[in-house]
């Protein structure tokens, strides 16, 4: 295992809640450390800039206060998604921000991160980076990140292709940071099936979706219960890079999920003015394939534990089946 400090005893389960577009906000980040994963947040979900600090504050003052009146609970770090792209007119300001404040873990997207992995190494952060493919993985290995996020086929948002039997095969053989995976994780076998590849975390996001906390349309949180890996859509035009998302969504907003044509990566656009007026992530909902196991919306906390009993049943039944 190659799981940072900053994270050992501080799990009830080996997660971290993915930062979603518009979905995440304090709340449900407060609710999932409360219950002992990682809960995050882009930094760009804070609009206007000013409004980040607050986030950071509020976030730090609940999670503390909370650990002071529970001390044997298992209450987990914090992490900020900071996307490093030419666009994100944004980027330097949010990164003072959780340099001045000292929050625990960034995560980064796009572009390698070397300013990033510099301003979080300074205070004692660490940076985890998204990937789909192990040349990018190499970039990201080259800048000093801390662990790298395999995204791999399956998962929400912006997906890679890749199995992830291949690409953590592939990563582990020379990155010895941490390594969190990626792509239809949903419930407690799975999670456990990340470790069985090699991975040292699951990262899930879809699931925190469907619950009271995130930020998120009623009927979002609905189709996600009523959908299967079958409605998923993997396309390019919403955002010029591909993704996976709802196709029920899809045709909500007048278009053919089997004939949708090719976007333009040029028009990628993050910051002040960017993503936030697009309709993609706000009427064209982003999910993974493991949608097909989510039959219920509930709080973080009946989340967690039920992902907690089924990650430790799985480990059972897995004991037993070597045994036998």
């Amino acid at each position: 295992m190659s799981l940072p400090s900053i994270l050992q005893g501080r799990l009830s389960i080996p997660v971290i809640g993915s930062p979603l577009f518009i979905v995440s906000v304090p709340e449900l980040v407060i609710a999932q450390c409360k219950a002992g994963i990682v809960g995050s947040f882009p930094a760009l979900n804070a609009r206007p800039k000013e409004l980040l600090e607050e986030w950071i504050v509020q976030i730090k003052t609940e999670l503390e206060a909370y650990q002071k009146a529970n001390p044997d609970k298992k209450v987990a770090p914090f992490a900020v998604n900071q996307i490093v792209h030419a666009s994100n007119d944004r980027l330097e300001h949010d990164v003072a921000m959780c340099v001045k404040h000292k929050v625990p873990i960034m995560i980064t997207s796009l572009r390698p991160p070397a300013e990033v992995v510099s301003a979080a190494h300074s205070y004692g952060g660490i940076v985890l980076h998204d990937v789909i493919n192990e040349r990018h993985a190499r970039k990201a290995a080259e800048q000093g990140v801390d662990g790298l996020i395999l995204v791999c086929a399956g998962a929400g948002g912006h997906a890679g292709t890749q199995s992830p039997f291949a690409l953590v095969s592939e990563v582990k053989q020379w990155f010895n940071g941490a390594i969190i995976l990626s792509g239809a994780i949903a419930n407690g076998a799975s999670i456990l099936s990340t470790q069985a590849l090699g991975a040292d975390l699951a990262y899930m996001g879809t699931r925190f979706i469907a619950t009271h906390e995130a930020n998120a349309q009623p009927a979002y949180k609905q189709m996600l219960v009523d959908t299967a890996a079958s409605d998923i859509v993997y396309s390019s035009l919403f955002t010029g890079v591909h993704g996976n998302y709802l196709g029920p969504s899809i045709v909500n907003a007048g278009l053919d999920p089997k004939n949708l044509p090719e976007g333009d990566k040029t028009t990628m656009s993050f910051g002040s003015g960017g993503s936030a007026k697009n309709k993609v992530w706000r009427d064209i909902w982003g999910a993974g394939q493991g949608v097909g196991s989510i039959h219920e919306i509930a709080s973080v906390a009946e989340v967690v534990a039920k992902l907690t009993r089924e990650y430790h049943a799985a480990m059972q039944d897995l004991g037993k089946r070597y045994y036998a």
